[in-house]
């Protein structure tokens, strides 16, 4: 520890002796101008972005800009100014080892910082977009991928100033990509439900808040995560699921379903006579055109069943909306009953004839 002391001292003494006074004028009237520019830009700057913010009343470019400005702390307005300012003087090599890497590393830090801020400015830019055109849009893949970008940055950053400092970064990259191999293979689980992940994010078969049935279950999309996706079922619990197990299954998206088809049979005894069935085909055409956002596709009398004169009706509803097929059925279903009454049409029923043998 002596030893390096004894060298920073002799190098302080030679770096005295090696400048001349004007010399030292001049690197010190840099210096002043330089913290002079700065300041002034950084005034002007937030003056005048914090104007024009309170006149719009919105968060935009500029807003990013004005943190970009503010986030430049005490260390920037000081090592850069007497970076410049060294450059008027002759400074020894072991100074200058000493002094480089200092302001890499306040360049690196600052650098890195500004672009992270406007990564975030167009990570929410894009999210606001998506969610301008689906009000349920999830923006969790596209900030995933902004911490990723991030993350980056910073790798990128280090070994950048390591590489700086004079130092071979080629074996240590090789370890970075053996290492990544090595966990590639420990996480291959968790990776392939990330790849899934991007792959739902991408394809989007179904998003946030779409009616989805899988196999035997049946729910509202409450969120798509990295690993899994969460679904509110019908009867109120939370079922999880994997991103790979979805993306290897047939999923039903009825929230994509523009309109539902709705076929039923009803049956009349074998006692109605031919005229009364003929009315009841027409009856149940009119029936379900006199109902309110319901097409009527058609109405057949189907076939002889085994207990009853089987008719089969198709119809469309004009929603996906479960809840409002339920309540047209059910009108349906009231009108049919009080149309059948009034005019003595008989509803079949399962019957059986059993003969005793004496």
């Amino acid at each position: 520890m002596t030893k390096i002391y004894d060298i920073l001292l002799i190098s302080i003494f030679e770096f005295l002796e090696q400048n001349t006074m004007s010399e030292y004028l001049s690197a010190f009237t840099a210096f002043i101008i330089t913290i002079f520019i700065l300041y002034i830009i950084k005034l002007m700057t937030s003056k005048r972005v914090q104007t024009k913010l309170e006149k719009i009343g919105a968060r935009n470019l500029e807003e990013k800009i004005l943190k970009v400005v503010n986030s430049l702390g005490t260390p920037f307005y000081i090592i850069l100014p007497l970076y410049i300012s060294a450059s008027y003087l002759k400074i020894p090599i072991i100074l200058k080892k000493f002094i480089d890497p200092i302001f890499l590393i306040i360049l690196i830090y600052y650098g890195i910082k500004l672009i992270q801020i406007f990564i975030e400015f167009f990570i929410q830019r894009m999210i606001s977009i998506e969610q301008k055109k689906t009000p349920n849009f999830d923006g969790s893949m596209i900030i995933l991928t902004g911490t990723f970008l991030k993350i980056t940055l910073w790798i990128m950053g280090f070994l950048l100033f390591i590489s700086n400092l004079g130092y071979n970064i080629n074996a240590l990259i090789a370890g970075l990509g053996v290492g990544g191999i090595a966990i590639a293979f420990a996480l291959q689980s968790v990776l392939a439900d990330v790849f899934a992940s991007i792959s739902i994010k991408i394809d989007k078969p179904f998003g946030k808040g779409d009616f989805i049935v899988i196999g035997d279950d049946m729910g509202i999309v409450d969120s798509i995560g990295i690993k899994s996706t969460r679904i509110k079922t019908l009867k109120g619990e939370e079922l999880i699921i994997s991103n790979k197990e979805l993306t290897e299954t047939r999923v039903h998206n009825y929230k994509r379903m523009e309109r539902r088809r709705v076929l039923f049979t009803i049956g009349v005894t074998y006692q109605t006579s031919f005229n009364k069935v003929k009315e009841t085909n027409e009856l149940l055409k009119k029936i379900i055109e006199d109902i309110k956002d319901v097409d009527l596709d058609r109405v057949h009398f189907r076939d002889f069943g085994a207990y009853s004169l089987n008719f089969e009706v198709v119809y469309y509803i004009n929603t996906n909306d479960y809840l409002k097929y339920m309540d047209k059925q059910e009108e349906i279903n009231f009108k049919i009953k009080e149309e059948f009454d009034k005019r003595k049409i008989v509803i079949a029923f399962p019957t059986q004839t059993i003969e005793i043998m004496k």
